[in-house]
């Protein structure tokens, strides 16, 4: 069993995150209260996040505070380059497929269509159904540890 790796660039830097994560909040006019109430998150886990000063946040702590802010978690990461800012993501066919059938929200089927592995999406209802639920057991893992 092999380890993944990969080195660590400017969307991955804590304190990257947490500048634009602190950005878009005072865009919004959110308090620092009103965003971790929003997200589930403690104040002073938010506070940590902004400043930079702990570990990179796990994917379902980001996802939180994107859907919170009302972006995406490509403009968390800082990866949303496009010229058009309305534009949305492109959602393979396999992707609607196991969305209408679980019935998710348009905003997590946005997510899941950035996701690419080894750059390339997910080709299966089945493949996208486990990506999802890894987000989810990530998100309720981090929740029971903070």
């Amino acid at each position: 069993m092999s380890a993944v790796h990969h080195s660590m660039d400017a969307t991955d830097d804590p304190r990257a995150i947490g500048t634009r994560i602190r950005s878009m909040r005072k865009e919004k006019s959110l308090s620092l209260s009103e965003l971790a109430d929003r997200a589930g998150v403690s104040k002073s886990y938010l506070s940590t996040v902004e400043n930079g000063t702990g570990s990179r946040p796990g994917a379902a702590i980001l996802h939180k505070l994107a859907l919170a802010l009302g972006v995406t978690l490509g403009d968390v990461l800082g990866r949303s380059v496009q010229a058009d800012p309305t534009a949305r993501p492109a959602i393979p066919e396999s992707l609607r497929v196991f969305a209408e059938n679980a019935e998710l929200p348009e905003v997590d089927v946005e997510m899941l269509a950035g996701i690419k592995f080894r750059g390339e999406a997910p080709r299966t209802a089945e493949r996208w159904q486990f990506i999802y639920n890894a987000i989810v057991m990530s998100g309720k893992a981090e929740d029971s540890a903070s």
